[in-house]
């Protein structure tokens, strides 16, 4: 019974910012790597941020500077920052996360439910 919940979604201005949240409860051993990954309209789902147990981090080109990623591993909880935002960066966000839910049981990739960002005028 693992659940990803995603919230900070809503309705931006260009250039305004955002802070997503995304918190792992239920079972839980240990968590690997966590992301996320967005997708527009008519468009294939892409990495957006990505961070390893270690801290070490991964951007897609198009949120270099702008986006970052952390996590809090006492809260089991991963955070995109998100500021001067783009009409591009409209879409779906998705939280995933890499968790062992047991000692005995092998980790899987975890999704959650997703947060509508939009960004316009």
């Amino acid at each position: 019974q693992v659940q990803l919940v995603e919230s900070g979604g809503g309705l931006v201005q260009p250039g305004g910012s955002l802070r997503l949240s995304c918190a792992a409860s239920g079972s839980i051993f240990s968590i690997y790597h966590m992301g996320w990954y967005r997708q527009a309209p008519g468009k294939q789902r892409e990495l957006v941020a990505a961070i390893a147990s270690g801290g070490s981090t991964n951007y897609a080109d198009s949120v270099k500077g702008r986006f970052t990623i952390s996590r809090d591993n006492a809260k089991n909880t991963v955070y995109l920052q998100m500021n001067s935002l783009k009409p591009e960066d409209t879409a779906v966000y998705y939280c995933s996360a890499n968790i062992k839910p047991k000692s005995y049981l092998p980790a899987r990739d975890y999704w959650g439910q997703g947060t509508q960002v939009t960004v316009s005028s």
